[in-house]
């Protein structure tokens, strides 16, 4: 599955969230700290997910660019 991720600048660091997994968040120094620790706790929601017997949610989010004047 592929689901969607948002990292945000947060302050000294970078914090990074699933929108189809409520709940399922990371923090990192670095963009690839980050990107790394959200690709781990995805890992971790979906096992937690699994072993309470709760379906997995199906990716619905979608990541668009709007450009527009400044």
């Amino acid at each position: 599955m592929r689901y969607a991720i948002v990292i945000e600048k947060a302050g000294t660091n970078f914090s990074a969230y699933v929108p189809d997994l409520p709940g399922c968040i990371a923090t990192g120094g670095t963009l690839a700290e980050t990107e790394q620790g959200i690709r781990e706790a995805i890992g971790l929601h979906l096992d937690g997910l699994r072993e309470d017997g709760v379906p997995i949610p199906v990716p619905s989010s979608r990541v668009e660019y709007i450009e527009v004047a400044a």
